[in-house]
């Protein structure tokens, strides 16, 4: 399922993204990430909740020979085990077959004096676990760079045409298998690209294996100095339905109210209904994708800044640390069954925060559901790149 961001131009009110935060995106389709990481240079990127953003300000001024200070992007897919929700990953590498995975990105590149790549990142784990960090391969597709910055590892072949566009070819390894391509010919967008040819000729090469499984699709701007400027005005990835694997359930538990262990499987959205100076309110849904009843099932749940949560309706819930909440509901969902979880009510204590950061961290929400009864499950939160 693909779904068309709006462009940076018309997005709402301007959300401020800094350090490692992220924002929910596109009613959970995607995830904008600012994704800092080796530099702690003030950097900051804006949304407007629809997808699309823009790196409004960077300080950040790493060494071009070494690593870049971060990766400003959105993803489709599971991030470090952080998972939009609906996304049709994770999938087999064998069942990348033309048209299976497909992307469009558009950008805006200012140019300037600063340091940076425009490139996808796309993730590879050994198994179908999307509550995992990934652990086998990175592929990733250079549109283009500016300054004298250049792919991990080094190059090893030339002027290489992979479903009719040019790339080179870079591999190195850093804990897991890094194959970058840079396309010859710089471009500011791609439309249909079809990731599978490209999948294919690194698994040609050794680098991917047939029985891994793709699992995130992410596009932006790794940044060594400077920056500010740099947009993804629009940005889709689409699964075929029939290329999917299915991929089991974060937490393993009982399946019926038979007790017989079992795989259960659930999954969470959340949604924003309303915000106030202070405040704001929202609503998870927790789903039974599985074909038996689960009689008892809880939802964890981590969130930036200082909040509490004040009422909940639905449901109960604890509030055992700073950022952190549970809500335990020990009764029946049946297959296919939605519950929604009332609507919470968060207030913040540190009031000082400017308007645009509360909002970012009002929206920072990171949900996980679980189907184990009488216990809970956390989703892990999005972790340093490499």
């Amino acid at each position: 399922m693909g779904m068309v961001l709006p462009t940076a131009g018309s997005q709402a009110a301007a959300i401020t993204l800094c350090r490692t935060q992220t924002l929910v995106a596109a009613g959970g389709s995607y995830t904008v990430q600012n994704n800092e990481l080796g530099s702690g240079a003030p950097e900051c990127i804006t949304t407007g909740g629809n997808g699309a953003f823009t790196v409004a300000s960077s300080a950040t001024h790493n060494v071009t020979s070494g690593a870049p200070g971060g990766y400003r992007s959105v993803y489709k897919g599971c991030h470090w085990g952080a998972c939009t929700v609906g996304s049709g990953f994770p999938v087999r590498v064998a069942r990348l077959r033309p048209g299976a995975v497909k992307t469009s990105w558009s950008t805006s590149q200012p140019g300037g004096g600063g340091a940076y790549d425009v490139a996808y990142d796309i993730w590879f784990n050994r198994s179908a676990a999307t509550n995992v960090r990934p652990n086998e391969a990175e592929l990733m597709i250079w549109l283009n760079h500016h300054g004298s910055v250049q792919p991990f590892g080094s190059e090893v072949a030339r002027g290489v045409s992979i479903g009719g566009r040019w790339y080179n070819v870079w591999f190195g390894r850093q804990g897991w298998n890094t194959i970058s391509y840079p396309m010859t010919s710089p471009a500011t967008s791609v439309s249909n690209l079809d990731i599978g040819p490209l999948a294919s000729d690194a698994v040609r090469r050794g680098h991917i294996r047939p029985s891994w499984y793709l699992v995130d699709v992410e596009a932006g701007f790794e940044l060594w100095h400077g920056g500010a400027g740099l947009a993804t005005n629009s940005f889709w990835v689409r699964v075929a339905r029939s290329s999917s694997s299915p991929g089991p359930c974060p937490t393993a538990g009982r399946s019926s109210s038979s007790g017989r262990p079992g795989t259960a499987t659930c999954s969470v959205t959340y949604s924003l209904v309303n915000t106030w100076p202070g405040g704001f309110q929202g609503q998870a849904v927790i789903t039974n994708t599985g074909r038996a009843a689960v009689n008892g099932w809880a939802l964890a749940w981590t969130f930036p800044g200082d909040q509490k949560i004040t009422q909940l309706w639905n449901g109960s819930v604890t509030q055992p640390g700073k950022g952190q909440g549970d809500e335990r509901v020990l009764r029946r969902l049946d297959p296919a069954g939605r519950r929604p979880h009332g609507r919470l009510h968060r207030d913040r204590h540190k009031q000082q925060h400017r308007a645009a950061g509360l909002h970012a961290e009002r929206q920072g929400l990171q949900l996980s559901g679980g189907c184990r009864g009488h216990s809970r499950s956390r989703e892990a939160s999005p972790g340093p790149r490499r």
